[in-house]
């Protein structure tokens, strides 16, 4: 049985898969994260969780970007190497 995360969710060190974008995204952000990299199938790791909602830091492919909340929330993924 698959459990739902976001990019949101993700601890540092975490690796994961993109899955897809949730229907509450806004079309621009999907946009724009899609030419950030961030696309169905692409392995992303997470470099930094910190506390407090603070933006978490994300690497893809060999860049690094910050999200918040309000948009990773709404990132769908899949744990790499995740049993499930």
């Amino acid at each position: 049985m698959a459990i739902n995360l976001s990019l949101w969710s993700l601890k540092a060190g975490d690796h994961c898969e993109i899955l897809g974008y949730d229907d509450a995204l806004a079309e621009k952000y999907k946009i724009r994260l899609m030419e950030f990299g961030f696309h169905p199938g692409e392995s992303v790791i997470c470099l930094q969780s910190p506390s407090f909602g603070a933006p978490k830091v994300y690497q893809v492919s060999n860049t690094v970007f910050s999200l918040d909340d309000e948009v990773a929330a709404h990132v769908a993924v899949r744990l790499s190497g995740a049993s499930e």
